[in-house]
């Protein structure tokens, strides 16, 4: 989500006013909305968003779960114990931040506060994806040590988040500035 179309504080107005007095009409990028239809477009886009994301938090966490129950849990070194506890603590919290913003509505629905809680929503939804980046780092670290050669796995695991960060926050920090002018 872009950051200039989430501050409720930009009223999305040049600044000036017309001849006539009024104020100028509100411009998003051709966009002829008033702020309260700004704010549901925006809340009902991040929600999309999440959905996909807390879907597969949510499976990845559960199954994290089951594998203190399985009989190779036992036969992990304190290290991969720790990588395991460190996974599922970042899982965890990972869901946290991406349930947060339906929790986030719903308590502050009808307060008519909408464009903040687009912005709340919007940062809960950016940690979450950053929380989402370690706990898939840490569980593809764990499952490589215990299925592969120990002297791999780093440069496997870096390669794998070089390519998470690309895709999640390079390319879209890059079209962002390519793409946005200053005005």
């Amino acid at each position: 989500m872009d950051a200039s179309n989430s501050n409720p504080t930009d009223s999305g107005t040049s600044g000036t006013t017309h001849a006539s007095g009024t104020a100028p009409e509100p411009r998003d990028n051709g966009r002829r909305e008033t702020g309260d239809e700004r704010a549901d477009r925006q809340w009902a886009e991040l929600i999309q968003e999440v959905r996909v994301a807390q879907t597969g938090v949510q499976i990845l966490f559960g199954f994290l779960l089951t594998v203190v129950f399985t009989p190779r849990f036992a036969e992990l070194d304190d290290t991969d114990r720790t990588i395991y506890i460190v996974t599922v603590i970042l899982g965890s919290t990972a869901t946290g931040a991406l349930i947060g913003p339906v929790s986030f509505h719903r308590i502050v629905a009808g307060r008519r506060i909408k464009p903040h809680a687009v912005v709340w929503a919007s940062r809960l939804t950016l940690v979450g994806l950053v929380l989402l980046l370690g706990t898939l780092t840490a569980a593809l670290l764990l499952v490589l040590r215990v299925a592969t050669d120990n002297t791999v796995v780093p440069w496997l695991v870096a390669g794998v988040v070089a390519w998470y960060l690309l895709c999640w926050f390079v390319l879209p920090a890059w079209a962002r500035y390519k793409h946005t002018s200053a005005d």
